[in-house]
């Protein structure tokens, strides 16, 4: 099962504003979620991202795939950053 944490759009017409959420990537955009993870609001200035930094490391730990727009929000949440110092910091613990 493909994992994949996305956006799942909310809000009103013209107002959107987005859920972080995880979900098999078969569903629909806006369709079943396993996991709400966060939320990400790009009408105010500056924009608002509110993420779940254990629960999105745990997923990106067990092999979900951000989206690219996620994996902006990510990067600019810091929680990218960390997860790859982490996944490198296994890889040389592993190796020695």
């Amino acid at each position: 099962m493909a994992v994949k944490i996305r956006l799942k759009r909310t809000g009103m017409k013209k107002a959107p504003s987005y859920r972080v959420v995880v979900a098999d990537a078969r569903s629909p955009r806006d369709g079943r979620i396993i996991e709400n993870i966060g939320w990400y609001n790009p009408r105010v200035e500056p924009s608002k991202i509110v993420i779940d930094e254990e629960k999105a490391l745990r997923w990106l730990n067990n092999g979900a795939q951000p989206t690219d727009s996620v994996e902006s929000l990510l990067k600019r949440a810091g929680i990218l950053d960390r997860f790859l110092q982490e996944k490198a910091a296994k890889k040389t613990a592993a190796e020695a």
